[in-house]
């Protein structure tokens, strides 16, 4: 278990990386990004194991990064430049 929650927050940490390198200007600050990404990574593994049970490592990390990725996708705000809509309301 101490070896999962260790993982998932590495891979969450490398995941809010990732995305803060991507599209830094479409993210809140840094500290609330890598936050978002290990803790969602950590609650994602949590949620994983009770899920699967002991002894799945490999699934428990691939749901830790998917849910992490899901959390730090809420993140995201619009691109600056927007569609025009056809009427005016």
């Amino acid at each position: 278990m101490l070896l999962e929650a260790l993982g998932s927050v590495l891979l969450g940490l490398a995941l809010a990386w990732a995305a803060d390198r991507h599209v830094p200007d479409r993210l809140p600050a840094r500290r609330v990004v890598f936050l978002t990404g290990s803790l969602g990574s950590l609650f994602g593994a949590y949620v994983t194991h009770v899920a699967l049970g002991p002894g799945h490592l490999a699934g428990t990390l691939i749901g830790a990064v998917l849910i992490g990725a899901v959390l730090l996708s809420l993140l995201l705000r619009p691109s600056g430049r927007r569609l025009r809509r056809a009427l005016p309301f």
